[in-house]
């Protein structure tokens, strides 16, 4: 198989087989991330996915699902998409979901006739690293995208039937605009209506300019306390039903699962409690001790 750089795959997907499309990230400037800093973006030559796929049919002819990457495999354009769908159906004839996670921009230079057609390919769903829903923390973080595009971009995969996943990067505003963040994110969110709404918590990795600028006192970091209350904020204000999944630094207890609506007080409640009695050096120690994503 030719992995070319760091691989990232979604650990709440079917995580075999996976397939490397492209290398790199298209943007590759978000200021929390240098997950593929030193890598330059390419896509990957077909020959290459071809000889993939002929080891996978060896391997797992009778494979269903497959992990497409790398950080954001849709940005190709439908032209040079659909060859390696087909491809991927021809060699795993069994296969009935392709996943992948993507960036709201890679869906652009798609048609909502097009990504219909992607679908019907295999195309079931796909993880929009969105982060948030506010303008001023979009530009502050350097996301390459507005709420308009999100909002623009999401209709098109409604229209198409293609469900996706929207991320929630809890703390990435840091304190000053903390409150527009969750509530802003709250509201893109429930109008996009996601099936899925994931929540993450920001950590300050080595090499991120965003921690640069912490310890230059231009980031003021949110304290554990904070994060929560900020969370329990994005949750008030959500109103779309999809699933909900916390994850990385944030207690998770009772708080992932289906059926968003139906358990949304008892979620505020166990976020409330945790503000109010949680063990907040535990979870600063959590988040000291990650290394990555």
């Amino acid at each position: 198989m030719h992995f070319t750089d760091t691989v990232y795959r979604n650990p709440y997907w079917p995580t075999f087989p996976l397939l490397q499309i492209t290398q790199g990230c298209t943007h590759n400037r978000c200021k929390f991330c240098t997950m593929y800093r030193n890598v330059d973006f390419r896509m990957q030559p077909m020959e290459w996915i071809e000889e993939d796929l002929q080891e996978l049919a060896a391997i797992v002819p009778d494979a269903k699902t497959i992990q497409l990457l790398s950080a954001n495999p849709l940005c190709m354009t439908y032209d040079k998409l659909a060859p390696i769908f087909e491809m991927i159906n021809r060699y795993l004839p069994k296969m009935e979901y392709i996943y992948a996670a993507t960036r709201v921009t890679d869906i652009r230079n798609k048609t909502v006739d097009q990504l219909k057609k992607l679908k019907n390919l295999g195309l079931k769903e796909i993880s929009l690293g969105v982060e948030s829903g506010d303008d001023w923390t979009l530009d502050r973080v350097n996301k390459g995208y507005h709420t308009e595009d999100i909002i623009e971009q999401c209709g098109k995969l409604s229209e198409a039937g293609v469900d996706f996943w929207m991320t929630f990067l809890n703390g990435v505003a840091g304190k000053e605009h903390s409150l527009d963040h969750a509530v802003h994110s709250a509201e893109i969110f429930s109008r996009c209506k996601p099936m899925l709404v994931g929540t993450g918590s920001l950590v300050l990795f080595p090499g991120t300019p965003l921690l640069e600028e912490a310890e230059q006192g231009k980031f003021d970091t949110l304290s554990e306390k904070e994060m929560l209350i900020e969370l329990k904020t994005f949750t008030e204000h959500l109103t779309c039903d999809c699933s909900f999944i916390t994850h990385h630094t944030v207690s998770g207890k009772n708080l992932s699962g289906p059926n968003f609506l139906q358990r949304k007080d008892k979620i505020i409640a166990a976020l409330e409690h945790e503000i109010q009695s949680g063990d907040m050096e535990k979870l600063a120690a959590i988040r000291r001790n990650k290394r990555s994503l």
